[in-house]
């Protein structure tokens, strides 16, 4: 289908439109550009040379011929992915990391930390602003050349302005400017300070950008893609043909504050009792381990110890599974998912037996036929590749990459 027919009409084939063929690899050629959007060929070379100027693309080697009358192959076109780099950061409720990523996602350099969500938005957020001029002196790249930063947070995003909205484990968050104070931070620490034009900030929550980072890099044919990210909390991502599902405010996916019955007597940090979050979550079962003689003060002291083959921790963990398998069977069974892919602090063996002794116990066999229970790839890299991506994502899609253009003077 070409671009005329499938968009009605509306913006047919402006640069952003023939620069989104050429990025997914529909048509990279000239001869293929002309033929899926019914341009002319000047008209074609006249946006593509705006393209050009902004370095957004690149000539590449000799491709097929145009012609099926043969001649010369012609030039493939291609997205230049060093015109401009990414900064993106994951916050947890105690650790966070951070990096400097290409626009087609290699990391170029990273840096992990202790950071502590509950000191609050003005610390945190001033810190990552230290790290990324840090990262971006060691990869040698300028200010200038960032294109935009990507945040993963744990808790719900309302994404049209970037603020959490009511996180349980976010004290002090709720509402807070997180996209103005990372972007003052950045031009604070960098020197960038009335040098370039505001640094867009998009912002998420960890477990959506999670989801998009591993289903894009390693399940890209799979049209409903599930992640449980089960650390300090409980939390899902959802990616349906290719984008985030995040529901009417940023609230879908948080399966962690579902009741259950045998939590009915725990109280949840959310402020109500018999979230599955207080019963099954790193955090729940720390708790547990505490009250036994173990330290443990996190989902992160839980998976050390489970690393280190910890009996008890091994026992609670997969208790746990058990009781989140019993939920991601309703979800299963609500979604049916291609591949459902357990990722955080608890998702060792432990935990995902239990979850799949109650998964498939419970959800329907028509429902798990075709699904791959599966453990994270990218692991804690997941939240800064899913962020770099939604940052390029925004930043290309063909309306913005117009006004970005225009902008530009080209």
């Amino acid at each position: 289908m070409s671009v005329r027919s499938a968009r009605g009409g509306r913006g047919q084939g402006s640069s952003g439109e023939l620069l989104e063929l050429v990025r997914s690899g529909r048509a990279t050629t000239r001869g293929a550009l002309q033929q899926a959007t019914g341009l002319s060929r000047a008209t074609v070379g006249q946006r593509l040379d705006r393209l050009f100027r902004a370095g957004w693309l690149r000539e590449g080697a000799g491709g097929p011929v145009d012609s099926p009358l043969g001649g010369r192959p012609s030039i493939t076109l291609e997205f230049d992915d060093e015109h401009a780099v990414v900064l993106a950061a994951d916050l947890d409720t105690r650790h966070a990391r951070a990096a400097v990523l290409t626009l087609t996602g290699e990391i170029l350099a990273e840096h992990g930390g202790t950071l502590v969500i509950e000191d609050g938005p003005e610390a945190v957020l001033g810190e990552l602003g230290r790290w990324f001029a840090e990262l971006l002196a060691k990869t040698g790249h300028r200010a200038a050349e960032v294109c935009g930063i990507g945040l993963a947070v744990p808790g719900p995003v309302d994404t049209d302005t970037g603020r959490v909205v009511q996180p349980p484990i976010m004290p002090g968050w709720d509402g807070y400017d997180i996209r103005g104070r990372l972007a003052r931070a950045f031009t604070e620490y960098t020197g960038a300070a009335g040098a370039v034009p505001a640094v867009p900030v998009l912002v998420d929550n960890d477990a959506n950008l999670m989801a998009y980072g591993e289903q894009r890099t390693g399940y890209p044919d799979c049209s409903a893609f599930v992640l449980v990210k089960v650390s300090t909390g409980i939390g899902a991502g959802v990616v349906v043909d290719g984008s985030v599902y995040r529901g009417i405010d940023g609230g879908a996916g948080d399966i962690g504050h579902i009741r259950v019955p045998e939590g009915a007597e725990v109280l949840c940090r959310c402020g109500s009792y018999g979230c599955l979050a207080a019963i099954a979550s790193g955090g729940a079962v720390a708790r547990r381990l505490v009250a036994s003689g173990v330290p443990a003060a996190s989902g992160s002291d839980v998976r050390d110890l489970l690393a280190a083959g910890h009996p008890e921790a091994v026992g609670l963990a997969r208790e746990a599974g058990r009781r989140v398998g019993d939920v991601l069977a309703t979800v299963v069974t609500l979604l049916n998912p291609g591949v459902l892919m357990i990722a955080g602090d608890l998702s060792g063996t432990a935990f995902v037996t239990g979850v799949r002794e109650l998964l498939y116990q419970r959800a329907l066999s028509r429902s798990t036929a075709h699904l791959d229970v599966v453990t994270s790839r990218l692991g804690e890299r997941a939240g800064l590749v899913g962020a770099g991506a939604l940052v390029v994502e925004h930043l290309y899609a063909p309306e913005r990459a117009e006004e970005r253009l225009r902008a530009l003077g080209v």
